[in-house]
């Protein structure tokens, strides 16, 4: 008996002994959530994020992590299923008690972790462009602003160096950024004197992959006079829509499309010979040239080509929301520091003016108030390998505006957050 107690006594002090050097261990990292789609329509684009975000966190530990603490990635798989980012949101910030998490890409996932972030005073980035009308103090958006890619793209298509278009096809995956992107674009072509009749508006559901009549129908709209096509497909419908517009002889030089959700990631599926001159409006392509860019796109070749990546280890690409969710990440690490804690509200105030020398080749600016980056625009042309020809760019980076002029009320609004999402 004497020996069993004996035993139950050291086996219960290994524990408490194993427990507090356990919780010794966690309270020497700072965790970082990571929430993208792994699985189902969204992964297409999010995967490569959350490896984004494993390579920085990689970089930063070895460049002595954060305030002395090792970074440690809590990775879950909200599997394009939106109530599920609620959860796993949850789950991050409430048992996993991460510091900060990076991700969502689709305004539909954003919305829903949204109360989430402000109700446990959580702090997410947030790394692709999207329809602005939001404001939260929880959220730093490192993607674009409507006034960030959208008008300027419909802008450059109305152009003469863009083809002079006079109709336009909004075309569109059936959720909150496309409908409230091409709200504030009516209003915007409205404003300069394009007529109802001369637009068109369809949407098809997440995963839609027959485009074989709404392609004829574009065609048939396009006979009316210069018509461009502005899509906001979302995920991987790209693939079969870019297949028909192929098929059906759609040419740039006939009927161009801007796409506002599609890089080189969606393309690596898709036979790009037939869509060479289609353009899409970014903050960031691959094709750019300088030095940051070349060194960014070396260090994601090697990690893709270390870490095994599925199809990054042979063809390794970059794209705008990568380069958003770099940023995103550095400017954390900045903030904290700046700070020194992680303790959400003093990082959103250190937020505050950050800057960062992005792959894009401008040094980017976190504005000071309204929780957004200031960023170049730029719209790039496809080649027939897949990557894009910058055709048109701001001279410098573009602030950006939340609550868009073209819609009615928003001239009230202010330009930073109250503590609640707007």
């Amino acid at each position: 008996m004497n020996r069993r107690g004996t035993l139950t006594t050291l086996a219960a002090s290994m524990a408490l002994g194993l427990g507090l050097t356990s919780q010794v261990l966690a309270a020497d990292t700072i965790k970082v959530g990571v929430l993208h789609s792994l699985s189902g329509t969204m992964a297409i684009s999010e995967t490569v994020l959350k490896d984004t975000v494993l390579m920085a966190i990689d970089d930063i530990n070895a460049k002595g992590g954060v305030l002395g603490k090792k970074l440690e990635p809590v990775v879950v798989d909200p599997a394009s299923n939106w109530p599920l980012f609620a959860e796993k949101a949850k789950q991050l910030i409430t048992q996993d008690k991460v510091a900060v998490v990076f991700g969502c890409w689709t305004s539909v996932s954003r919305k829903s972790v949204l109360p989430v972030f402000e109700q446990n005073n959580g702090l997410l980035f947030y790394p692709v462009q999207y329809e602005g009308e939001e404001l939260s103090k929880n959220v730093f958006y490192t993607g674009a602003a409507p006034n960030q890619q959208a008008i300027p793209a419909v802008e450059y298509l109305m152009s003469k160096e863009g083809g002079g278009a006079k109709r336009f096809v909004l075309l569109g995956t059936d959720y909150v950024y496309p409908r409230t992107t091409n709200k504030i674009l009516r209003a915007f072509l409205k404003s300069k004197g394009v007529k109802d009749s001369d637009i068109m508006e369809t949407y098809t559901p997440f995963g839609h992959s027959d485009y074989q009549t709404i392609v004829a129908d574009v065609k048939k709209f396009s006979t009316g006079g210069k018509t461009a096509v502005i899509s906001t497909i979302n995920g991987d419908s790209n693939v079969p829509f870019y297949k028909e517009l192929g098929n059906a002889g759609l040419k740039a030089k006939d009927v161009p499309v801007v796409a506002f959700s599609v890089g080189e990631e969606e393309l690596r599926g898709v036979d790009t010979k037939p869509l060479v001159g289609h353009l899409a409006a970014w903050n960031y392509f691959m094709s750019v040239k300088n030095p940051t860019n070349t060194a960014f796109i070396k260090q994601w070749s090697d990690y893709a080509k270390a870490k095994n990546i599925a199809g990054h280890k042979d063809k390794p690409l970059t794209n705008d929301p990568m380069e958003a969710t770099w940023v995103g990440i550095h400017m954390w690490k900045q903030a904290v520091e700046k700070a020194k804690s992680t303790d959400t509200d003093k990082v959103i105030a250190a937020m505050a003016g950050q800057t960062f020398a992005a792959p894009s080749g401008f040094t980017l600016k976190m504005d000071e108030k309204n929780h957004h980056l200031h960023k170049p625009v730029m719209v790039g042309e496809i080649k027939a390998d897949g990557q894009f020809s910058v055709v048109w760019k701001t001279k410098g980076p573009v602030k950006a505006q939340p609550w868009s002029p073209y819609i009615e009320g928003n001239d009230k609004k202010k330009d930073e957050p109250n503590g609640k999402s707007s």
